[in-house]
């Protein structure tokens, strides 16, 4: 299933980037997506990057709440990263918030709060 919006597999961990121009078909089609490959791939955590949403709206807030749901039904962490202070004050100038959703500053942060660590560089070997 294709639903315009990017889904890459790392490990057993699934990271997907909302952009700013999301409509309500394609996130109801990444929501099924996300699901769908949670449940048949033995997914452990799902990011969801919004740090290209210059704005939300209430229903990509519903999106991302229900996003949330499904990953807790479904056994996975699901974590939103890389939400700009514009759109974080625009949820909370709707009182609109997230329950359930856990956050991270940005992807990378994300993947350190889902256990995955970046290897080790190799120490110099001595001469």
């Amino acid at each position: 299933m294709n639903t315009g919006v990017p889904i890459l597999r790392l490990g057993d961990i699934l990271l997907g980037g909302l952009l700013s121009d999301l409509d309500d078909k394609t996130a109801l089609a990444f929501t099924d997506e996300l699901a769908t490959r949670v449940a048949n791939e033995d997914i452990r955590g799902v990011i969801i990057d919004i740090s290209r949403l210059e704005i939300i709206d209430s229903f990509v807030a519903r999106v991302l709440m229900q996003l949330a749901g499904i990953g807790q039904l479904l056994g996975t962490r699901m974590i939103v990263a890389g939400m700009r202070p514009a759109v974080a004050l625009t949820l909370t100038e709707l009182g609109i918030p997230l329950t359930g959703v856990r956050t991270a500053l940005n992807a990378e942060q994300a993947m350190e709060l889902l256990g995955w660590r970046r290897p080790a560089e190799e120490a110099p070997h001595a001469s």
